[in-house]
Parts: structure tokens; C-alpha cells; sequence
């Protein structure tokens, strides 16, 4: 059997079109609401924006932050409400270990999120690797676990600091 691993850009090397990263984000986001009969409301998108603006995660305070300085009136719950309706739908993940979202390289494809995340800078890349998650399904159902949610999260330096 054959398994595939992707890879968000920021670890992968310095050529990265951060533009063209979250274009594609963006766009990814509006057909998969289209095709699913889902609202992507102005919000929900500048929201998504805002969680794709760099590759660290970012945490609900941080975008109504960023929110507020464009002069939108948000209120937590509404930011809270949005990035649900963003992990729910499988836009963004949640970095359990920091409280945060980060976009997801690959919404239209069901899968765990594997995180690697750099203690230097804050960067996080998304690794959606098919043959860690069978094999923790595997390891589950010999067990007779039935796994419920899945997140991991690699700590460690990324290339660019790794330099400096």
C-alpha cells in the first residue's frame, strides 16, 4: 500500500510564496463552503486571513487584536464562533499545546493533524503523513481503542533557525 505525506511550505525551504499560500488557502476555503452548502461570511473568511497571515499559530486574542486595528467591531465570542466554524469544517487546526489555530494545508482531504512546531521562532508546519495515522488506527483497534480526536505535535528547531 502506498501512503503520501504533504508538507506545509515553511520547513520545506526558503523559495516560499507566502501570497500564493494563502491565496490557495482562501480559495480552497470558498469552494469546499460552496460545495458543502456552507456560508464562508465575511467574517469567517477575514478570519481565516488572519490565521493565514503567517505560519505561527495564532491565538483568538491575537486576531481580535488584528480585527479591532482594521476598526471591526468583534467581540470574542464572534471570533470564538468563527474559528469554530473553521476547525469544524476542517480549515484550520487547533495547536492543543498553545491554545491556537493554524490554516490547514490540505481542507479537502478528512485527516489529523501532525504539527511540527519550531521553539525558536514559533513557526509550525502541518504534516499530514497517512502512514502515522494507520498506524495509530492500527495500534487503536489491536488495542480495542476507538480514537476519538488525534493531534501531535513535534517540538523541536525548524531549518532557518537551525542556521542562525
Amino acid at each position: 500500500m502506498r501512503t503520501s505525506t504533504t508538507q506545509s511550505e515553511p520547513f520545506t525551504g526558503s523559495d516560499h510564496d507566502h501570497r500564493n499560500c494563502v491565496v490557495s488557502a482562501l480559495q480552497a476555503a470558498a469552494g469546499l463552503c460552496e460545495q458543502q452548502g456552507l456560508r464562508l461570511t465575511a467574517l469567517r473568511r477575514r478570519v481565516l486571513e488572519l490565521v493565514w497571515r503567517g505560519h505561527q499559530p495564532r491565538g483568538a486574542y491575537d486576531i481580535l487584536e488584528d480585527l479591532h486595528s482594521e476598526g471591526r467591531r468583534a467581540a470574542p465570542p464572534t471570533v470564538y464562533r468563527a474559528l469554530e466554524f473553521l476547525r469544524l469544517h476542517g480549515l484550520i487546526h487547533r495547536i492543543e499545546s498553545l491554545n491556537a489555530f493554524i490554516g490547514c494545508v490540505s481542507p479537502e482531504v478528512p485527516h489529523s493533524g501532525h504539527f511540527m512546531i519550531c521553539n525558536r521562532c514559533g513557526g509550525a508546519a502541518e504534516v499530514n503523513d497517512q502512514a502515522i495515522g494507520d498506524a495509530l488506527r492500527r495500534s487503536a483497534l489491536n488495542s480495542g481503542f476507538v480514537i476519538e480526536q488525534q493531534t501531535i505535535e513535534l517540538r523541536g528547531v525548524c531549518p532557518a533557525c537551525q542556521t542562525q
